[in-house]
């Protein structure tokens, strides 16, 4: 499974294959006719609760990767319209934050890789 993540505000790449946006927002300065998506789960980002207290603070980061786990356990329906695509081809998650170490798209990567690990294959 091929799973990447990008920065919303970067430049479209033909290797970025499903575009999905995982943000709850709608990313600030970006109408939807300029944004090249093929997907947007809003439901799959952290709660409003769960973001707000991890405020992209390194020293939260396991925590915050703890709890987002434990949230997305129930949204089986969204991981599933992601991994259905991963089985054919390039899937690349995008968020907005600024930080591109501390954000929901990369510990939903893990997460995703993860359950792979664990299914052998999704």
């Amino acid at each position: 499974m091929k799973v990447f993540v990008k920065r919303i505000y970067e430049p479209v790449a033909k290797s970025d294959g499903f575009r999905v946006l995982v943000d709850r927002l709608w990313p600030r300065g970006l109408s939807k006719s300029e944004v090249k998506l093929d997907l947007w789960l809003p439901d799959i980002g952290p709660s409003t609760a769960l973001r707000r207290w991890f405020n992209h603070d390194p020293a939260r980061w396991k925590e915050f990767n703890r709890r987002y786990f434990a949230e997305l356990k129930d949204k089986t329906a969204f991981l599933t319209a992601i991994t259905e695509q991963a089985k054919t081809r390039s899937v690349t998650l995008l968020y907005s934050a600024k930080d591109k170490e501390h954000n929901q798209a990369v510990a939903l990567r893990s997460y995703l890789l993860r359950l792979q690990d664990k299914k052998g294959d999704i």
